[in-house]
């Protein structure tokens, strides 16, 4: 399995960005997703987990009401739509697939992309 990130970049606060993942290889092995992310310090958090099969989320409550994601089966891939973004979202976005329905941690995660950097500036 293969996830490639893109969309991240350098946004004002109150602004929107749309990442992007896109997964390849043996995808009928995944059965969750995720978009994790990491800032300097920190250990790395789940955003937001969806199931591949009934779209089952959990957001983080930090970003519940701004962060959407969505996937689109037909083109394997998956997006997360950041909107009101504030300076405590920067950190590096992982996307991250799971063998486990509904995965809500990093451990239960087999599948990584190199993440994509999201800075959000005041």
């Amino acid at each position: 399995v293969h996830l490639v990130e893109s969309g991240g970049g350098l946004v004002q606060a109150g602004g929107s960005l749309t990442l992007s993942c896109v997964v390849s290889g043996d995808i009928f092995s995944i059965n969750a997703m995720g978009w994790f992310r990491q800032a300097p310090g920190k250990e790395r958090e789940l955003v937001v987990g969806i199931a591949w099969s009934d779209g089952w989320t959990s957001y983080a409550d930090s970003v519940k009401g701004r962060f959407t994601i969505s996937r689109d089966n037909a083109k394997n891939t998956m997006y997360l739509q950041m909107n009101s973004l504030k300076p405590e979202d920067t950190a590096v976005y992982y996307c991250a697939g799971s063998r486990i329905f509904e995965a809500i941690w990093a451990h239960q995660y087999d599948f990584w992309g190199r993440g994509t950097q999201v800075t959000v500036s005041s």
